[in-house]
């Protein structure tokens, strides 16, 4: 003889929980769908709806959920691009790049390669070469130059004959404007370190320089 179940029987003591019905925040597809139909059937027939009001809810709809659809793609191309500049970022890493900078590192044994950037083409520019004391340690003249980048490199050697210590050395270029003497923008190469992702984008640490927006390396060399 078997022994009836009490329907009374509390499942909770057993751990076996009813789950609580979950509430739906939003509104998809079908629930539109659902309460455009219901709207179609409870309407009154003396008083139909509207044909342009019918119109302007489907055209409507069409549109949240084309933004949608819109919003998705966007998502998927911008992951997309920071994947794709992730890796290049990433590639810079042990190699030299050209960086906007005044300041330029000396490691020992090397010399430091930059450039000038010159507006317009000019009989003459100069690079002073200047210690953590802001003293002139070497002059570098570069002559007459086109417009564009004016190479420059320092093997080391100051104006004295002497090897110059390793460090930081300040860079400060000018150049001539008919007679004017005019500053002009230093950039060095320098290599890259490492690679920092941020909440603005990516920046380069260069050796010597410090942290350079990607965007604003203006040539990778090896």
């Amino acid at each position: 003889m078997t022994t009836p179940v009490d329907s009374g029987f509390d499942l909770s003591s057993l751990g076996f929980g009813v789950p609580a019905a979950t509430k739906k925040t939003e509104l998809g597809q079908e629930d539109f769908l659902s309460l455009m139909m219901t709207q179609l059937k409870n309407q009154d027939p003396f008083k139909p709806l509207d044909s342009g009001e019918f119109l302007g809810q489907i055209a409507q709809f069409g549109t949240v959920s084309g933004l949608q659809g819109l919003q998705t793609k966007f998502d998927d191309l911008s992951s997309s691009l920071v994947s794709n500049q992730a890796l290049q970022a990433a590639a810079l890493v042990g190699k030299d790049a050209l960086v906007e900078s005044s300041k330029a590192p000396l490691f020992p044994g090397g010399v430091v390669d930059g450039a000038l950037d010159v507006p317009a083409a000019t009989s003459g520019a100069t690079v002073e070469i200047r210690d953590a004391t802001n003293q002139v340690v070497a002059h570098l003249e570069l002559g007459a130059q086109p417009a564009g980048l004016a190479r420059f490199e320092w093997d080391g050697i100051t104006d004295s004959g002497k090897q110059a210590p390793p460090g930081v050395y300040n860079m400060v270029g000018s150049y001539f404007a008919g007679t004017k003497s005019t500053a002009a923008t230093t950039l060095v190469y320098a290599p890259v370190a490492s690679v920092v992702l941020g909440k603005d984008g990516f920046t380069v640490d260069v050796a010597g320089v410090g942290e350079i927006p990607f965007s604003q390396v203006r040539e990778i060399g090896d």
